[in-house]
């Protein structure tokens, strides 16, 4: 069992169709061989035992003189005068002694040496007349039957069982070799044949493979060509035809998905487009109405005030949403050298002065560390990670600020130490209108859920990275971003 499982396993469809028609193959011929073995060996033996009833006892009966052998001149070079053929063996037993035992040599006949185990063989053979088989140690196999004497003794004649044996060893040799080619053949011939038959089956597994390389999350998506369909009535002609089939509804699918994408984004940046004007206008009037001179009531000016801070935070909403409705459109960002090191500086400043209870690490190399890309947003991508981390810990949380390169790309990661994400959050943290809290949607301050959806995008249109990792006690946010 340990050997069978040593063994490689065929993993492919085409090696186990190899593999099994080899195998079964291979049982049908050893069946065949076996039988066939087992029929000459039973024919050939039937054969021997026909021959030792028409030779009899005679060749025993004449060891029956007194145990004395005839002299070599009665017989000749072909055999005994008694007309026994070469190999012949006798034997006599007298009350279960043996007396006498010879063979017939090409010289003549011989005396047989017989040991104590030949001779509890020799007596325990049946007095039937029927062919039995013995093993002498002098003469190796024989065919012997056993008869009675007229003197009350037992004669035993015998037929080596070589013949026999080297005709069954032949056959043997024979068919290990025809069937050995045959399986041979049959296992190139067979791999070759199912190669051709799953042709249209490695189609589609290529067909597949490619479209599972494809970004199909979003944008338009070409699908490749369908695979070429072979016989319908076939199982693999089938496969490909539904398969065919499948990639059409998904293609269809794709297109209507990003069809609704394309207006959706056309909507959301037109809306914020024009959403703009009127929110600058509302809080222009609320600004204006609070520098009235006259006496306002202290409702009026709350409510106001209330005006003012609402129209300036959907202001930055509508910015939001414009800024990401450009980037789904793919809008080229500037490129140009921008100071990293700086940019963390003044964001960190700005995040400790609007968090002054939260303690601040910054810690920077030596040298100053620049990237290729849009100053203003990656400014924002930066302060939008420190918002992010002031407003979602309490008061007294340590934040931790590490930039780092190593020549080829620039590390940034925001570290905090407070109660971290939620599991059930962190897959969506980066998508839009995602909130840790969802009870705290009218709260003030707590954004729309835009701010880490814009690092991912403006980040990604750097052609950099952005990983979270938290866990209870610690949140950590890691941007990555090339320097060439």
């Amino acid at each position: 069992m340990r050997f069978l499982r040593r063994l490689p396993r065929p993993y492919t469809l085409r090696a186990r169709l190899t593999v099994g028609l080899v195998v079964l193959l291979a049982v049908s011929c050893a069946a065949v061989g076996v039988a066939a073995v087992v029929e000459l060996n039973g024919f050939l033996t039937s054969r021997l035992d026909e021959q030792l009833a028409e030779v009899g006892n005679r060749f025993p009966a004449s060891l029956e003189h007194g145990g004395t052998l005839p002299d070599d001149h009665d017989g000749d070079e072909h055999g005994d005068d008694r007309r026994q053929a070469t190999g012949t063996f006798g034997a006599r037993l007298l009350d279960g002694t043996t007396t006498n035992a010879a063979v017939v040599r090409p010289t003549g006949v011989q005396n047989v040496p017989l040991t104590g185990r030949d001779k509890k063989e020799l007596a325990a053979i049946p007095v039937d007349g029927d062919g039995h088989s013995i093993d002498l140690s002098h003469l190796h196999e024989y065919r012997v039957a056993a008869s009675e004497g007229i003197d009350g003794d037992v004669l035993i004649t015998g037929l080596p069982l070589e013949p026999v044996e080297a005709t069954v060893h032949r056959l043997e040799l024979v068919a290990g070799i025809v069937f050995g080619a045959a399986l041979t053949v049959t296992g190139v011939v067979g791999a070759l044949w199912v190669r051709w038959s799953l042709r249209p089956l490695r189609r589609v597994a290529a067909t597949a493979t490619r479209v599972s390389e494809l970004p199909l999350a979003s944008g338009e998506v070409t699908l490749p060509s369908r695979t070429p369909e072979s016989d319908p009535r076939s199982e693999v002609g089938r496969v490909a035809g539904a398969f065919n089939r499948m990639l059409g509804h998904v293609e269809d699918a794709l297109t209507k998905r990003h069809a609704s994408e394309e207006r959706l984004r056309s909507f959301a940046a037109d809306a914020s487009h024009e959403l703009r004007t009127p929110v600058a206008s509302v809080r222009g009037h609320a600004e204006l109405a609070l520098l009235h001179p006259g006496p306002v009531p202290p409702e009026v000016t709350r409510a106001l005030d209330r005006i003012a801070a609402e129209s300036s935070r959907m202001g930055e909403m509508v910015d939001d949403l414009l800024l990401l409705a450009r980037l789904d459109a793919g809008r080229p960002l500037e490129r140009a050298p921008v100071d990293l090191t700086r940019l963390v500086l003044d964001a960190v400043t700005d995040a400790r002065a609007a968090g002054p209870g939260d303690r601040w690490e910054l810690d920077l190399p030596e040298d100053p560390v620049t990237v290729t890309g849009d100053e203003h947003r990656l400014h924002q991508v930066l302060a939008n990670l420190l918002a992010n981390a002031r407003l979602h810990t309490p008061l007294g949380t340590k934040m931790t600020v590490t930039l780092e390169t190593d020549g080829r790309a620039a590390t940034l990661t925001v570290h905090d130490n407070g109660p971290g994400i939620p599991d059930d959050i962190q897959p969506a943290v980066f998508e839009r209108f995602t909130r840790a809290d969802h009870r705290r949607t009218d709260a003030p301050g707590g954004g729309a859920g835009l701010g880490l959806s814009i690092v991912a995008a403006v980040v990604e249109a750097h052609g950099g990275s952005v990983a979270l990792e938290s866990r209870p006690g610690s949140t950590t946010f890691t941007v990555r971003l090339g320097t060439g």
